[in-house]
């Protein structure tokens, strides 16, 4: 069966309102939910993104396998009722659940490694509150999970709310998370109770970050499924990021990671509905004249910018690092001078990610872009054009604007650099969207100098935030005035670099001819 399923985090400030206004009149009584969570040695199911678990429902056992969905709200479920006695946990067994697609999924994998021993890894011990709840899109199970996570002696608190759906449609699921999420100042985290019981026996303090996955269209597929199929790749990435740097413990390159993924989805947007510049409306409620779709495509492309603008600074931050800072931090100590971190425009750090991704604007976004995806979510009208034809006209056109700067790049400024390396990013996201419709060895040689004109303009990039960071730094420093002289002769080098590798492009032969 199809778990769909919603998970909110709870702040510790609305806990005791939140528990209350789930448990409502009708809420039933609480229910201690303790489970034992098996794995091989190797974690060789948590790597292929399942759970195995047997769970003590007041006094009875079920065992229960679970497999990732796609789409961030759905996951596949299997459960097993198991006999026992309260106090003893029944033997597991792989084989019950063999004759369901996410059983055969198990066997493969235990078959992959047949002198593997699955053992338990850790345990949860929650209280639930749960209640009905019916709304016109569907019934749900609404509930309340207060406990922890155990791994040895390390201990994970969880407070959360799950809104799962009983019967219905998924979005009777997203609509009810928008309400939790506005009146309660809740947040999305798509990583399970598995997940985090996962990281926590393995000592890991946060999951790695989400890079982009290759997005599969196939020309069976009209416009409006092609663009369902890619805003399902952009969410792959961008809610994994996101659940992460909400929780709070993050690296800077998960953020970099959700403002690719956040780019790759304002790219995609573009590909296949065009520019969007009404202003925002609910998706839930469009305007009068207007439709659902185009009003959902719109706060979609403008939730995303706004996110994306406000992670900015912490890019900033992260930008004069890595190999340039390294290799600036060699120069310095070549005549005898100390690293100094360049500076950030006043207020360009007030923003901490976290927050950004917590708030109720960046979680609207992230509903929107689940509903999106759902088959009978919000989407675009499908222009009569086949697929391949219409993605085929927009790569074109954004080619040759790209193209059109190749006689007179010297003649840019920072600003018009600027606009050229967002157009060439969004070229690319769209070749890589597009790439499985065309001949997969055109496409690479088509990317090829795509791929090298985008590296050597996110570095002049580098470099100018490291100017302006070293300008701000310290007036009269010697330190700073030895970097800007160090980085403005490195930004020569490469727009040397930028100017052959743009006519490249230029003249590269378009795939989808």
């Amino acid at each position: 069966m199809l778990e769909i399923e919603l998970k909110l985090q709870v702040p510790a400030a609305r806990r005791d309102v939140v528990a209350r206004e789930v448990a409502g009149r009708q809420a039933n009584a609480r229910l201690r939910l303790q489970a034992a969570y098996v794995d091989t040695e190797g974690r060789a199911l948590a790597s292929a993104g399942l759970a195995l678990r047997l769970r003590r429902e007041g006094r009875r056992w079920v065992q229960t396998l679970k497999g990732a969905g796609t789409d961030g709200i759905t996951r596949l479920e299997h459960n097993v009722p198991r006999p026992g006695t309260a106090a003893a946990l029944p033997d597991v067994d792989p084989a019950l659940h063999a004759h369901t697609p996410v059983g055969q999924r198990l066997l493969d994998v235990l078959k992959a490694a047949p002198d593997a021993t699955l053992a338990c890894v850790y345990r949860t011990d929650i209280r639930r509150r749960a209640r009905t709840l019916r709304t016109r899109l569907g019934t749900l199970e609404l509930a309340f999970d207060e406990g922890a996570i155990l791994a040895g002696d390390q201990r994970l608190p969880i407070t959360e709310v799950e809104i799962e759906l009983v019967r219905g449609t998924p979005l009777a699921v997203i609509t009810t998370a928008r309400r939790w999420v506005a009146r309660h100042g809740l947040w999305l985290d798509t990583r399970s109770k598995a997940e985090r019981g996962d990281l926590l026996a393995r000592g890991e303090a946060m999951a790695p970050e989400r890079k982009a996955r290759a997005v599969r269209l196939d020309d069976a597929m009209d416009v409006t499924q092609g663009r369902r199929a890619v805003l399902a790749g952009c969410l792959d990435q961008i809610v994994v990021n996101a659940s992460q740097v909400a929780s709070g413990a993050f690296r800077d390159e998960h953020v970099h990671q959700l403002r690719v993924g956040l780019r790759r989805l304002r790219s995609a947007l573009r590909l296949f509905d065009g520019p969007t510049t009404a202003p925002a409306q609910p998706a839930t409620a469009p305007a009068q004249g207007a439709t659902a779709p185009a009003q959902g495509a719109t706060a979609l492309a403008q939730g995303a910018a706004a996110l994306f603008r406000q992670l900015g600074a912490a890019r900033d931050r992260a930008a004069v690092s890595g190999p340039l800072q390294a290799d600036l931090q060699r120069a310095l100590a070549s005549i005898g001078l100390d690293w100094l971190a360049p500076a950030l425009p006043p207020g360009a750090d007030a923003v901490d990610p976290a927050i950004a991704v917590r708030a109720p604007a960046a979680q609207a976004m992230l509903l929107d872009l689940l509903a999106a995806v759902q088959p009978d979510g919000a989407e675009a009208t499908a222009p009569e054009a086949p697929l391949r034809e219409a993605l085929a006209r927009r790569l074109n056109r954004w080619h040759k604007q790209v193209a059109a700067d190749a006689p007179r790049f010297a003649e840019l400024d920072d600003t018009a650099r600027h606009t050229l390396r967002k157009r060439v990013k969004r070229l690319r996201y769209a070749v890589e969207f597009a790439a499985a419709l065309f001949d997969d060895g055109a496409v690479r040689r088509y990317v090829k100098p795509l791929r090298a004109l985008q590296e050597s303009l996110g570095a002049l990039n580098d470099v100018a935030v490291g100017v302006a960071g070293f300008r701000s730094a310290s007036q009269g420093d010697p330190r700073a005035l030895f970097a800007l002289g160090w980085l403005a002769a490195r930004r020569e080098r490469l727009l040397a670099e930028c100017a052959p590798a743009l006519r490249a492009v230029a003249k590269s032969r378009r795939f989808w001819k």
